[in-house]
């Protein structure tokens, strides 16, 4: 999927973002990395221009025109404007995204949304922390340099005029969002919906802080290990993301806010604030309360006061009642989906490379020699693996894939249908245990003489009790208890149905994509590409 990153830099040294760009740098700490001699690393691969300057000289130009108009000279202003847009790793191989590409598409985004102004356009192939993703660095002069055509997402008519600086408001950056999905479906790439709030919203700074705290802690258990003391915490959690679990265990339990706001206190310490409407949450080791918005849309309050409206409609308003609750239809719908296994052995098949795109190979004779060896193996590959499955023609291939698919895609749904039926039995589990651990409380409160004190004084042994009683009411067969040993019996039976499916939903993953990779070897050999074959005979330089 393809995301999208904006930076404000303030920066008055446009030759910071011009050394980013080109040599490499650590992806945590931003800082440059040097070889033994003190010097920059080039990085491996990358592809820059420059929009309305010269990339090389984009500093100096940017200087000259912001002296031409004495703007951007104090310390608070923004310089200039760092977009990202970052495509999902899988594009590479599921839709032959390459280095060469996604620059073409950054220079089309750029010349369309930032008209007029000074930018680079740098693509890099290696990705956060190796990832792999290829991703396309845009960085703009704050300052526009020509006039330009006054376009829809221009708010005010000097947004088209020389002189003027880059004005970002919200409309405009949903804009922005809007055009990346529309590029990203035109190409036919992996895409999610950018306009609408994240469930998770998990910011670059908690991703970094997650990281280096993981790696702290590591460090600390390898040498409590070496001392042979056993650590008690191997996982390191965020503030914020120990308020997202903390607040999704307590809406699992609670069935209105006042249950919700007690389960969040006495469990985990957190204090909830409801302020014109609007959650937030104080984290027991914070002074300021995070509101639920930053946490993602499943932490607002419209998404848990919704979850617990639902649970208040009558049971014969839904499907999700009862029978889905119940282990006895759990096991009847397992038993349905029981399939023969499905055995696959992975080959050592490749995509055969197109010449025609690569720059690369186009400058570099010794590199297209090495490609066209390669391309020559894998479509001697492709030949032997269509006769040794009985492939008669292509029409045959390409039918073998559409089943594969349809294969997978049901084995994908099955999987998710397992997992949502767990996920119910391990809520019966967690209400069922609930109600007897209370249970001898509450029948003390039906004996009480003092109805009022014994509540007040087990208000909260009470409230978990009819809290369970409550849910399994709602969701058990008959209004009858089941016990913890059938409940249990049923989740092993799910989680090997779960795990069974899991192995087989990624072995015909693997096949339906080893099926596409022939597919596209089959059309580059039989389909408009003899190109290749008249030139790779005079393109390879003598030895």
């Amino acid at each position: 999927m393809a995301i999208l990153k904006h930076i404000a830099i303030k920066n008055m040294d446009y030759g910071e973002a011009q050394r980013y760009l080109l040599f490499q740098h650590d992806e945590h700490t931003k800082k440059p990395i040097l070889d033994e001699n003190g010097e920059l690393i080039p990085r491996k691969e990358y592809y820059i221009d420059g929009i309305n300057c010269d990339p090389f000289s984009f500093d100096l130009e940017c200087k000259e025109l912001n002296a031409q108009y004495h703007k951007n000279q104090n310390f608070d202003d923004i310089k200039s404007h760092h977009y990202i847009l970052s495509f999902d790793p899988k594009d590479a191989e599921d839709h032959g995204l390459t280095g060469e590409k996604a620059q073409q598409l950054g220079l089309e985004y750029a010349q369309k949304n930032f008209p007029g102004h000074q930018a680079l356009v740098c693509t890099h192939t290696d990705g956060n922390n190796e990832s792999g993703n290829i991703h396309v660095h845009i960085v703009i002069n704050s300052l526009r340099k020509y006039d330009v055509e006054r376009q829809t997402f221009m708010e005010r008519p000097c947004d088209a005029r020389a002189g003027y600086k880059h004005h970002l408001t919200p409309t405009y950056l949903i804009y922005l969002k809007r055009s990346l999905m529309d590029i990203c479906h035109r190409e036919h790439l992996h895409q999610v919906d950018l306009l609408s709030p994240a469930e998770k919203k998990i910011t670059d700074r908690e991703y970094r802080t997650k990281h280096t705290g993981q790696k702290r802690l590591d460090a600390l258990n390898k040498e409590m290990l070496s001392k042979g003391i056993t650590p008690r915490q191997t996982v390191f959690q965020t503030q914020k993301e120990y308020l997202r679990t903390a607040i999704a265990y307590a809406a699992a339990s609670s069935c209105n806010m006042e249950e919700f706001q007690a389960t969040l206190l006495k469990n985990y310490q957190i204090t909830l604030k409801v302020s014109r409407g609007r959650f937030s949450y104080l984290h027991p080791e914070r002074s300021k309360f995070i509101t639920g918005r930053t946490l993602g849309s499943h932490y607002t309050e419209d998404y848990l006061l919704s979850i617990w409206e639902k649970r208040k409609e009558p049971q014969t308003q839904s499907h999700t009642g009862s029978e889905l609750f119940t282990p006895h239809s759990a096991s009847t719908v397992t038993e349905g989906k029981e399939t023969t296994a499905f055995c696959f052995i992975k080959s050592d098949l490749r995509l055969v490379i197109d010449l025609q795109q690569r720059v690369k190979a186009q400058n570099n004779p010794v590199y297209a020699r090495k490609v066209k060896l390669s391309n020559l193996q894998q479509m001697a590959k492709t030949i032997a693996y269509v006769q040794e499955r009985g492939y008669s023609t292509e029409e045959d291939l390409m039918t073998a894939l559409t089943t594969s698919q349809s294969e997978t895609a049901n084995c994908r749904k099955n999987l998710h249908s397992t997992q949502q039926e767990l996920k119910r039995i391990n809520e019966q589990i967690h209400y069922t245990g609930q109600y007897l651990a209370n249970k001898s409380v509450y029948r003390g409160f039906l004996h009480a003489k003092n109805k009022k004190q014994f509540r007040q004084e087990h208000l909260s042994e009470i409230t978990l009790y009819e809290t369970a009683r409550n849910f399994l009411k709602q969701h058990s067969e008959n209004e009858t208890l089941l016990s913890m040993k059938l409940l249990k019996s049923e989740k092993e039976k799910l989680l090997s149905t779960k795990n069974m499916q899991r192995q087989e939903y990624q072995k015909r993953k693997q096949y339906e994509k080893e099926l596409r990779t022939a597919c596209k070897n089959v059309e580059m050999i039989l389909h408009g590409k003899s190109d290749f074959e008249k030139n790779s005979e005079k393109d390879i330089p003598p030895r």
